[in-house]
């Protein structure tokens, strides 16, 4: 077996081939095209192995040679200390520190999502870029409204005829990013990949539209979680540790975590508590030790809890019956 580091970049690729004694057979450097890399496919020694660092271009890399390796591999960039905490650093030096990560079983390797789940979420993630365009946008809870609009260019005579096109021009984008918001959405739930998984997942109290896509998306395969703990940990409801002897320091949220599961699970846990009984005990309980944001969270963690059990057990939501109160 040999073993390939890839130190990717935008227009270049660095790469390493080692065999499993960590002796160098090949080093170089191609363009980052689908033409090159075939190219450069054809050269190497069979069977082989590759890794590479997460990047913002790692997905169409990781898809291009699936067919083609034994292998694929993604390494967090976190947790790649060696490369990170080196004296001398270049693109040489790093593709043959992945390359020996690999090879002696050392890469800190993170989870992939199937190229059907990553086309979709693109999709998710350019919903919610074009919501904060309409957020940002001046004064959009009362010039932008179509009454109120209306009313403004018909009635208010201190309106500069200057201004009228610029306004009409302001509302015609978001009624624009408005519809083209709504078609995203409800394409993805109407998708066939989607639309089960979604339909459970929102007979999850407080879990809307948005909450199951986003859910679904960014988690992708739950079976990867073994636990609630892991579970609650990627969507940064918890935070960092750092002990060392009898010290205990514990720091708010985790910055390691993913951002766009966070800020929606945390959304929907803030109207969570007004439909659903067990969430409102949740919450009061929290929030009677005197912090609502933590409070907050609790609930943010319960629902993690409720979607991972529908999830996993691919079924409906049903709440749990109190024996006392079923025996009264």
């Amino acid at each position: 077996m040999y073993y390939i580091g890839l130190d990717v970049h935008k227009k270049t690729i660095s790469y390493c081939v080692k065999d499993a004694s960590g002796q160098v057979h090949q080093e170089g450097q191609i363009g980052a095209t689908r033409w090159e890399l075939d190219g450069w496919m054809k050269t190497l020694p069979q069977p082989w192995t590759v890794a590479m660092e997460a990047t913002i271009f790692t997905g169409w890399i990781y898809d291009h040679l699936l067919p083609h390796a034994q292998q694929v591999k993604v390494a967090h960039p976190l947790m790649l200390r060696a490369i990170a905490a080196a004296k001398k650093k270049n693109d040489r030096i790093d593709a043959g520190k992945i390359a020996d990560c690999l090879r002696c079983d050392f890469l800190p390797e993170c989870h992939m999502a199937s190229t059907a789940i990553r086309d979709r979420r693109r999709t998710l993630r350019y919903r919610h870029l074009l919501v904060r365009q309409m957020v940002l946008s001046h004064n959009k809870r009362r010039l932008h409204k179509v009454g109120y609009f209306r009313e403004l260019l018909s009635s208010n005579a201190e309106v500069n005829e200057s201004i009228r096109p610029l306004l009409r021009v302001s509302r015609d984008s978001i009624v624009r990013l408005q519809k083209t918001e709504y078609a995203l959405v409800s394409s993805l739930q109407r998708d066939p990949l989607l639309a089960e998984r979604i339909k459970r997942l929102r007979t999850v109290p407080g879990v809307g539209p948005i909450t199951a896509l986003t859910w679904a998306l960014e988690m992708g395969e739950v079976s990867r979680f073994p636990s609630i703990r892991e579970a609650i940990s990627y969507c940064g409801l918890c935070g960092d540790e750092k002990s060392s002897a009898d010290k205990v320091m514990r720091t708010p949220l985790s910055k390691q975590r993913n951002k766009h599961i966070q800020r929606v699970l945390v959304e929907a846990a803030k109207l969570a508590p007004r439909q659903n009984h067990d969430l409102a005990l949740v919450y009061e309980r929290e929030k009677q030790k005197g912090n609502a944001n933590r409070a907050t969270l609790a609930v943010a963690r319960k629902m993690v809890a409720y979607l991972l059990a529908v999830d996993r057990g691919q079924r409906d939501f049903v709440p749990f019956a109190d024996p006392r109160s079923v025996a009264a």
